[in-house]
């Protein structure tokens, strides 16, 4: 969806969330809050975080329990968990996602696994960087309905009704005269999303860990396979987090990367169909048809279907696409010129199979941290 087209409601939270005071200054922890301490796998830098949302316990354990809460929806039948399920490396396993009013959206639900790294948020909004911001999105947006929240005023009289919200917003911002705000909400949901870390995969334990045995000699083909220049996927599909829009703590803001991957071509002159348009639809440029973000591939395996609006329905079809050169094949004037096909054997094709199933993290995706706080009250 694009914020720039939405309804007042989202343009008026986006204003107020702008409006407020920063939480703390830089660096700095209120009387009563818990530093938080990052528990990185090998290999990852800690996280770009905004410096007026420091991160600490309290929040993070606030804002994992909004998550899970279905007061966040103006019906009370959807929360942020109803399209983004642990299991499923917080994504769903819809094609394109459902409203809490039944309305089908454009695309598919995006995976949340470490979006802290994220240099954009959604499928193709360059103006979306921080977590803090893009909440308001499902929150409040009509175009479609998501969450479908009326107002402001509504949640937060929701939320101050709760016992337990009283407590623990009080708890996470300590120094606020009125803790349970909207704007705060959002704070602490974004803490918490940045705490989903997902770097413990078979992949991992042998890539960072040093473990001999941890990927089986057909993954081991498969990564070779995978960062070949015959394949490509690599140029990509880059660094740790097998993407490449991620930024790091102490890495200056910087344009991120789209790409068009020749899904559609509706009129020969590389048009994708509405609303479905990627970047074009932000920026209103000829040149941006088409263009989306590039998802991390981390627990590729259990996120099915792919690509934006989930018209590939398996990864052994994701790989005919690419070896195609594209759905549209290799006429489509817009497409990526990394896309030029590639040939793939049977046997290749189940080694490179068996490497993107390596990236599964089976700890990330049960691990209790990150599970559902309401069933144990």
């Amino acid at each position: 969806m694009n914020p720039c087209r939405t309804g007042a409601r989202v343009l008026v939270a986006a204003a107020l969330c702008a409006t407020c005071a920063p939480d703390a200054p830089s660096g700095v922890e209120p009387a009563g809050r818990v530093a938080f301490v990052w528990e990185l796998p090998s290999g990852f830098p800690v996280p770009a975080v905004p410096p007026d949302n420091p991160m600490s316990l309290q929040k993070v354990e606030l804002g994992r329990r909004l998550f899970y809460d279905k007061r966040l929806s103006d019906n009370g039948t959807f929360s942020c968990a109803s399209c983004h399920a642990q299991a499923l490396a917080f994504t769903d396993t819809r094609a394109t996602a459902i409203g809490s009013t039944g309305q089908l959206h454009p695309r598919s639900s995006m995976s949340l696994a470490n979006v802290a790294y994220a240099r954009t948020l959604t499928w193709a909004n360059p103006l979306l960087v921080a977590l803090e911001r893009q909440a308001l999105v499902p929150q409040f947006g009509d175009a479609p309905v998501e969450l479908g929240l009326a107002s402001i005023a509504q949640i937060e009289q929701r939320l101050r009704g709760v016992t337990i919200y009283r407590e623990s917003f009080r708890a996470a911002f300590p120094g606020a005269e009125e803790p349970v705000t909207a704007h705060n909400m959002n704070k602490a949901l974004a803490a918490f999303q940045r705490t989903l870390l997902s770097g413990r995969s078979a992949f991992d334990r042998w890539y960072f860990d040093g473990d001999a045995s941890a990927m089986s000699d057909s993954a081991l083909r498969g990564y070779t396979l995978f960062n070949g220049k015959a394949l490509g996927c690599s140029g990509c599909h880059a660094g740790f987090n097998f993407s490449d829009h991620t930024r790091a703590e102490g890495e200056a803001p910087s344009a991120a990367s789209y790409h068009n991957t020749g899904l559609y071509d509706v009129d020969g002159a590389g048009t994708y169909p509405a609303p479905n348009t990627g970047v074009h639809e932000v920026t209103q440029k000829p040149a941006d048809m088409g263009r989306f973000k590039v998802p991390t591939l981390r627990n590729i395996a259990v996120t099915a279907p792919y690509m934006h609006d989930g018209s590939i329905p398996t990864l052994s079809e994701v790989l005919d696409h690419y070896a195609a050169g594209g759905r549209t094949g290799r006429a489509n004037p817009l497409k990526s010129e990394r896309l030029t096909g590639f040939v793939l054997g049977a046997e290749q094709r189940a080694d490179v199979l068996a490497f993107l199933e390596s990236l599964t993290d089976h700890e990330f995706l049960g691990d209790p941290k990150f599970s559902d706080p309401w069933q144990n009250d």
